[in-house]
């Protein structure tokens, strides 16, 4: 699958297969796209933490407060994205520019993890709705959760929907 094939396939997974386990080399695989993502100085500021079994059931339920995001619960591997510290270079760099990099490199990051979940022939869910408290003392985490990926088998009757985005003439401006 090439880029744009992920892109055209990849999205927001809302029915698993909970009887579908994830192989271990899908999700190595997925994990090492991870690793090789682009951030800031190289400094990678952020902690993935992968919730199976029943951590995953738990983790599960700190993104379903008020009735949201229940698809969750069937999902067999909930992968939790923490912030961890800049390195020194990137610190300064936000410092100085006023620019949260953290976050983007978790844009990044999330971004990178999801497409080689496609590839691998998975579904994901990225959700930023999650109780940070719960999940931090539930993972072992000091800092903040700021997004929480579902990952696993879609079920048979969770089918490609159309994509719905802007125009490429509203999304781009040139500038000569």
């Amino acid at each position: 699958m090439n880029f744009t094939e992920i892109a055209n396939e990849r999205q927001s997974c809302r029915k698993y297969d909970p009887e579908r386990a994830v192989e271990k080399e899908k999700l190595d695989a997925i994990l090492e796209a991870a690793r090789l993502a682009p951030s800031a100085c190289n400094g990678q500021p952020y902690h993935l933490t992968v919730c199976t079994g029943e951590s995953a059931k738990a983790a599960a339920k700190c993104v379903m407060g008020m009735g949201m995001n229940r698809f969750a619960a069937d999902a067999p591997i909930l992968i939790v994205i923490s912030e961890a510290p800049y390195v020194a270079s990137a610190a300064l760099g936000a410092k100085v520019k006023g620019n949260d990099y953290r976050s983007i490199d978790i844009g990044i990051v999330a971004a990178y993890l999801t497409a080689e979940a496609t590839a691998q022939g998975l579904g994901t869910c990225i959700l930023g709705w999650l109780d940070d408290g719960k999940l931090r003392a539930l993972c072992g985490l000091s800092h903040p959760v700021r997004l929480v990926i579902t990952l696993g088998y879609a079920a048979k009757d969770d089918v490609l929907r159309p994509k719905k985005r802007k125009s490429l003439d509203e999304l781009v401006g040139e500038k000569a």
